[in-house]
């Protein structure tokens, strides 16, 4: 998708696509930024599992943070917030140690679990970076550690998706290619959104033509009658 490491997306902005591409496309295109406590909450949560000093090691299990991770094929760059590498005989060699391991990335996330797919979408595309970096057989399942139930969430990395991942990857590098930032589209997520103020989503609300109608009607009778 890109040749040139300088034209590789940042792969934290799958979650911002997947969630809403305006969003995506006024913080990567346009350099658009504002803070609200969701995000201020997030950043918080990231700090210490970001400390790339900090490295962990039990037995079998090999906790590496803040590990930084690329694809070529996919053309994304970024970094994982934790990745437990597991003793395993299927596994790859690591330099700087002994045995044969296998990766299990893990995403840490303010507040509760979500209904939408966008924190599991950035998930599944860490693991594609690492299947790809180190030539490591397919990595079935990873977690989305979230801090409001101070709980993990099993999630299945299936082909679809997969397929999504790459889907969304391939809209993205268009719009960058062409420097087009979609048109808002009005949800409910607007409302807990950092950028609403500098996207104003209502201004893109149109009247239904039926709503077109009945206002021009009253506004006729309103005429009649004064």
């Amino acid at each position: 998708m890109a040749s040139d490491e300088d034209d590789y997306l940042q792969l934290s902005g799958l979650q911002h696509y997947a969630y809403c591409p305006r969003q995506w496309a006024l913080i990567t295109l346009e350099g658009q930024w504002a803070e609200n406590l969701r995000t201020i909450e997030g950043q918080l949560v990231h700090e210490r599992a970001h400390d790339e000093n900090l490295r962990e090691k039990r037995g079998d299990l090999l906790v590496v943070r803040g590990l930084a991770i690329r694809s070529r094929e996919l053309g994304v760059s970024g970094q994982c917030d934790v990745v437990e590498f597991k003793r395993d005989p299927a596994g790859v060699a690591l330099d700087g140690q002994s045995g044969l391991w296998l990766p299990t990335p893990v995403e840490y996330k303010r507040g509760q679990p979500k209904t939408h797919d966008a924190d599991r979408l950035q998930l599944c595309c860490q693991a594609l970076c690492l299947e790809e970096m180190l030539l490591c057989p397919t990595i079935e399942t990873a977690y989305l550690y979230y801090a409001e139930p101070a709980r993990r969430e099993k999630v299945d990395l299936t082909d679809e998706l997969r397929d999504t991942v790459r889907t969304c990857l391939r809209d993205m590098h268009r719009l960058a290619s062409n420097g087009h930032t979609p048109k808002a589209k009005p949800t409910k997520g607007c409302n807990a959104c950092s950028l609403r103020e500098l996207c104003l989503p209502s201004l893109t609300r149109r009247p239904s033509a039926s709503a077109y109608i009945a206002a021009r009607l009253r506004e006729e009778e309103e005429s009649a009658q004064a």
